[in-house]
């Protein structure tokens, strides 16, 4: 990376968080957040190349082809973008303009992967069971504490990222596309978050039956049965056809949830729950 600077830090700390709140603003087919990324950069941009229009242009260009990643883990690559951008116009002879064109490319796999397992398949559920456990008596505190930790968590991880890898550069690349490493926080997140899951599952997740076994004085509940040969058996039962109607006959959550509803007050009605 130059010595020299063109943007200041306020610059970059402004395309920062244009990039917080803008990066899923105009998602499409054909660009997904390609329109956001060309955005996110379009004043830092404007500030380098100053008054050649031309060069402006082809670098609004550049930025506007397709991308697809984690937004949140994935900030890293329009700070990286920015750094090269500033690069290739203070030394255009030495500089390849499809860098950075194959640098996203190249990025988006790897950061979509850690950013799903980090945030989505990790914290998540997390934020998630914590957020449950309050709200168990019909709170509403539950869900506001969700959304606080999550912001309290994303907004500065986000940022950090950005501002990161304007100040990296290439260097951060190499750290990212680590092949080896990539591998190892993938599968120790995913284990973590299957963990965390089943957890929330065992924990949140009721199917108590009412079905009695009665004979003279003697009463036995089925479901002090069940507790005692394999306890939260039902509730399992109940989570993997779930899942399975989720991911294998791609239920929405709104019909599960319409189901479950249906489910649980027919088995009401029959006194079997």
């Amino acid at each position: 990376m130059k010595n020299e600077k063109i943007l200041s830090k306020k610059d970059v700390s402004k395309a920062a968080w244009t990039w917080m709140f803008f990066h899923h603003c105009a998602q499409n087919y054909e660009r997904m957040q390609g329109l956001a990324y060309a955005h996110t950069l379009a004043d830092p941009l404007e500030k380098i190349y100053k008054d050649d229009k031309e060069g402006l242009s082809e670098a609004l260009k550049r930025n506007l082809v397709f991308f697809n990643t984690e937004p949140q883990i994935g900030s890293i690559v329009p700070g990286i973008s920015l750094a090269l951008e500033e690069d290739y116009y203070l030394d255009k002879e030495n500089d390849d303009p499809s860098l950075m064109i194959n640098l996203k490319n190249s990025l988006m796999g790897p950061l979509a992967g850690i950013g799903d397992s980090l945030l989505v398949g990790t914290i998540n559920p997390i934020l998630l069971s914590i957020g449950i456990g309050l709200s168990q008596e019909g709170s509403f505190i539950g869900p506001l504490v969700f959304l606080a930790l999550w912001l309290m968590i994303v907004i500065p991880l986000k940022y950090f990222l950005f501002i990161k890898g304007y100040d990296l550069g290439l260097d951060a690349v190499n750290i990212i596309s680590d092949t080896k490493i990539k591998n190892m926080v993938t599968t120790f997140l995913s284990i973590v978050g299957l963990i965390v899951i089943g957890a929330v599952a065992s924990t949140t997740v009721k199917a108590p039956l009412a079905l009695e076994f009665v004979s003279g004085e003697m009463v036995v509940k089925l479901q002090d049965v069940f507790d005692k040969v394999m306890p939260k058996f039902l509730p399992l039962i109940l989570t993997l056809i779930s899942y399975y109607l989720v991911r294998n006959k791609k239920w929405s959550a709104n019909k599960l949830l319409l189901a479950i509803f249906i489910f649980s007050a027919v088995m009401a009605l029959l006194g079997i729950m």
